[in-house]
């Protein structure tokens, strides 16, 4: 009786990360209608961007709201395509995100998904700012998924993932926006969020998961630690559950040295994807809410999709042969140069040395195919080709 027992029991506790997942996968619908938004008294708007608060999911029976910050281009001609920012740890809704994609020709909301504005409260905690919660606030992050012991709907993430859904069906609902452009962007912890949503909501026209990304549970830092025996993660929250459906086109933008998120990890996330991709590990990047917006690339991705359909460059495949690392490239711009970066060291990706060696570049054949010689010892390595200030990478290639 005692194996039957235990083999029931099996498929009960088997059962209920399954049901859990149908429920988040069912968070599209249930985040289908535009939510009632409210002007934010106190915030005062600049330009055409402006502070609200929208209707959000209830938790524990509470009504909740979501402060964010929403604008469009100053100039527009017809429907402006559209995109849902995503803040990291420490964040908040940025003014100033919204701006540089307005800038850009889209409209964009940056949101809060912690239940707070962006008023200081001057009382730093960890050298990050402590920003003001409102009084309709959802719950807060917890730690790193410490909360998945509690019931699924009260969890962080199932309110992060749906307020980020309810910001796309607010800008779905403007007259003035595309409603089949409009993408998502998040930086780290954002981009947590970001790589998870990819696969829920597919609505959106494209992603920029910006450092953070799914498979966190075997990394070698503080992720891993946190994650390794987190089941409630790793059935439910990482994004690698629902890889398999990302078919919008994905720029995963890093950089080599990132503290937090491991290039490996990110790779087996985005090689579980079908749908187009582009990787963008930008050298002395650095990890900041402004480091990720700052560059380039990101804006360019974005315009590639919502005017071509299709990123700008990708890379289809990266080998080593003859002692070579060789990555072909695909690009709609001009290549100008081609990098390998390479390590000898072993561990964490964010605390190896990279070294830079130059590439040769060859065109032929529809692409650009780059090599170089891999330095003796080598343990990882990709090769970036350059279009101006834009960078495109290839796969990352780890050597065992």
């Amino acid at each position: 009786m005692r194996p039957l027992l235990l083999l029931l029991l099996g498929v009960t506790l088997g059962a209920e990360p399954a049901a859990d997942r149908k429920v988040v996968l069912g968070l599209v619908d249930t985040c289908a209608q535009a939510p009632k938004t409210y002007d934010a008294d106190g915030f005062k708007p600049d330009g055409t961007v402006h502070a609200i608060f929208y209707d959000a999911l209830p938790w524990k029976g509470k009504p909740t709201r979501v402060f964010a910050w929403i604008g469009l281009p100053a100039q527009r001609t017809g429907k402006v395509p559209g995109i849902v920012v995503v803040h990291g740890g420490g964040g908040t809704a940025y003014k100033e995100w919204v701006q540089k994609w307005n800038a850009q020709g889209f409209a964009a909301i940056s949101i809060a998904v912690e239940g707070q504005t962006d008023v200081d409260e001057k009382k730093e905690a960890k050298g990050r700012p402590v920003w003001a919660r409102h009084a309709f606030s959802g719950p807060a992050r917890d730690g790193t998924f410490a909360d998945t012991k509690l019931p699924l709907k009260e969890q962080w993430m199932y309110h992060a993932l749906a307020d980020t859904m309810l910001a796309n069906s607010l800008l779905r609902s403007l007259p003035e926006v595309d409603a089949t452009k409009i993408g998502v962007m998040g930086i780290s912890w954002g981009g947590v969020i970001t790589s998870t949503i990819i696969g829920l909501d597919e609505r959106f026209a494209f992603g920029i998961p910006t450092y953070g990304c799914g498979h966190l549970f075997d990394a070698e830092n503080h992720w891993g630690k946190a994650l390794h025996d987190n089941e409630g993660y790793k059935q439910v929250w990482d994004g690698m559950n629902y890889a398999e459906r990302v078919k919008m086109p994905v720029l995963w933008l890093s950089w080599p040295q990132d503290a937090h998120f491991p290039l490996g990890c990110q790779a087996e996330h985005y090689r579980q994807t079908p749908g187009p991709r582009m990787i963008s590990l930008v050298t002395k990047m650095g990890h900041s809410h402004p480091a990720g917006w700052n560059p380039p690339d990101s804006y360019a991705f974005a315009k590639s999709i919502v005017e071509t359909g299709k990123p700008w460059g990708s890379s289809p495949s990266a080998t080593t042969k003859d002692g070579h690392a060789i990555a072909v490239f695909h690009s709609a711009k001009p290549l100008t140069k081609a990098v390998l970066v390479s390590t000898t060291d072993k561990g964490f990706t964010g605390t190896r040395k990279w070294v830079e060696t130059p590439a040769a570049a060859a065109s032929g054949g529809g692409g650009t195919t780059a090599s170089a010689p891999l330095p003796t010892g080598t343990t990882a390595w990709y090769i970036n080709a350059y279009a101006g200030n834009l960078t495109l990478t290839s796969d990352y290639q780890e050597i065992k």
